[in-house]
């Protein structure tokens, strides 16, 4: 049944730099300000200066949307973790949907969450798939799948995100109560969920594709170089620390990740689509 619940009120959480592409934005913006279950808010945190392109795109969506769509300007450059933190703490709403301005929801993303969360008062996070697509093309590459119970999410959460981060919806009340984002510079989000889930935080993923994932030609690139990479070990290293992973859990992914860094570009996209992305 459809209507057997109220679906509550919802605030969305999105970053934005002056490196995003404006057509990139307007369609993510588009995506979610167009839901078939609406949004109170849209909160658009400017991590740093934009360029005027950028700026031209905000200023026609907060007409066109009736001030739904309401910005944040970050003095400087924070990073992903500050700019989530300064929408946990602007957000109206104890529901906070996740969203990246490159990306494009399905029209029914937020209706189906919602719903699902409205239905299972006990539930911290919920997720769920993506489908890859090419930014150039548009043509699907694959779909990322994620565990849907809680009890595998727990042991997934071990090695790697269980959370497609585009698709999360979590409660801002465990968010704040448990110190929101930490300061590291990369995998913010996965260190943000573990921590969750090791405080006791119930979560699901959907097993439906509900955000279209845009894959661009420098998104390996960047999941491969240095300073990615070191975030990637120092991360799972402090999850280790904590007592949520073994040490073999610790070991395995960041010796893949070490993999991604040493071998040529034109062997890491192969080893990434047969290995990594399930």
């Amino acid at each position: 049944m459809k209507n057997d619940v109220r679906l509550p009120a919802y605030s969305v959480s999105m970053s934005v730099y002056a490196g995003e592409k404006p057509e990139f934005l307007h369609q993510s913006l588009d995506s979610m300000l167009c839901q078939t279950h609406p949004c109170r808010e849209l909160l658009l945190v400017c991590d740093g200066r934009l360029t005027d392109e950028l700026d031209a795109v905000i200023a026609e969506y907060i007409v066109k949307f009736d001030g739904r769509l309401k910005t944040i300007r970050m003095g400087r450059p924070v990073g992903v973790g500050a700019c989530a933190n300064a929408a946990i703490d602007a957000a109206e709403t104890e529901y906070i949907v996740k969203m990246d301005s490159d990306d494009i929801a399905d029209p029914r993303r937020c209706e189906v969450q919602l719903r699902y969360m409205a239905r299972h008062p006990e539930l911290d996070m919920c997720g769920a798939y993506i489908e890859e697509f090419d930014s150039a093309t548009g043509e699907k590459i694959a779909v990322k799948t994620t565990p849907v119970k809680n009890h595998d999410i727990h042991v997934y959460a071990r090695r790697r995100n269980p959370f497609n981060n585009q698709t999360l919806v979590y409660r801002k009340s465990t968010a704040k109560r448990l110190g929101g984002y930490s300061s590291v510079k990369r995998c913010e989000d996965y260190e943000f969920v573990v921590r969750l889930l090791a405080a006791g935080a119930i979560g699901v993923n959907i097993p439906r594709v509900l955000v279209r994932y845009r894959v661009t030609e420098d998104n390996l690139a960047r999941r491969r170089n240095l300073r990615n990479t070191k975030s990637f070990i120092a991360v799972r290293w402090r999850i280790f620390r904590m007592g949520y992973s073994s040490l073999l859990d610790f070991l395995i992914p960041c010796a893949a990740q070490l993999v991604l860094f040493i071998l040529p570009g034109s062997l890491t996209g192969r080893l990434y689509g047969r290995f990594l992305r399930k």
